[in-house]
């Protein structure tokens, strides 16, 4: 029995020249693959064009099986956690994830207490009233995880959420997306610059230089290869050492 992708980038190009990228990739549902490259090779591109914020030149994205393009964001089933966590400054935190659910905000009893209930799962119950500007870094985080939480989106893209974390609060950051993403059943597409998040949560491994997958495969022994002269760049190694 064929199992429908979560995600399928057929033949997909975007832009022209020295800015364009060409992508090739399905994945199937509940996995977790880890984007790696170098600034500039093209990974948010990708996420970006997962989520419908850029449209390709050519080919076609398709989610659960469904062509999406031209589709918004807010109607292809996704959900995306920025590195800056993309929190509205001048609201308060259960207004930020209400956004999630609504982004006209109404909302019934029902869909609070869902907030509220995301709130509690990611440690941060009472906190409710506060405004973004009064919480830390990993604070942040987490309300950008319950935002995804309280949509439960097949589709989990993360852009590097947890990059200026100390690697503490990183690590915890990352056990708690795991358990959101298990409870939601969710896909993920994080794209990452540390080869320690990519081996502790990745099932497959992208790598992405000059616009291009260099390489897709599993992640286990990925970073052990010495046939890929993008990776040993990427990892600063040098060729035979």
């Amino acid at each position: 029995m064929t199992t429908t992708p979560a995600i399928e980038f057929d033949r997909v190009a975007y832009g022209v020249g020295e800015l364009s990228a060409e992508f090739a990739f399905s994945r199937e549902p509940g996995t977790v693959t880890a984007i790696l490259g170098p600034s500039g090779a093209g990974k948010s591109t990708l996420l970006n064009l997962a989520a419908g914020f850029l449209e390709p030149r050519e080919g076609q994205i398709r989610i659960d099986g469904k062509p999406v393009g031209g589709l918004p964001p807010a109607t292809r089933g996704v959900s995306m956690v920025f590195q800056d966590n993309n929190l509205f400054a001048h609201l308060d935190i259960r207004t930020n994830i209400g956004l999630g659910l609504d982004p006209a905000l109404k909302l019934d009893a029902a869909a609070w207490a869902r907030v509220e209930a995301a709130l509690d799962r990611v440690g941060l119950a009472g906190f409710g009233k506060r405004q973004p500007g009064s919480l830390s870094g990993g604070e942040r985080q987490r309300v950008a995880l319950a935002r995804a939480f309280v949509r439960r989106r097949p589709l989990l893209l993360l852009d590097e959420p947890f990059d200026g974390l100390g690697p503490g609060l990183a690590a915890d950051m990352l056990r708690l997306m795991l358990e959101i993403r298990a409870e939601v059943g969710a896909t993920v597409l994080m794209v990452t610059h540390d080869p320690d998040e990519a081996r502790a949560a990745a099932d497959r491994i992208l790598l992405i230089s000059k616009g291009k997958i260099a390489a897709d495969a599993d992640a286990a022994g990925f970073f052990d290869r010495t046939d890929l002269p993008e990776l040993e760049a990427y990892l600063g190694r040098q060729r035979g050492a």
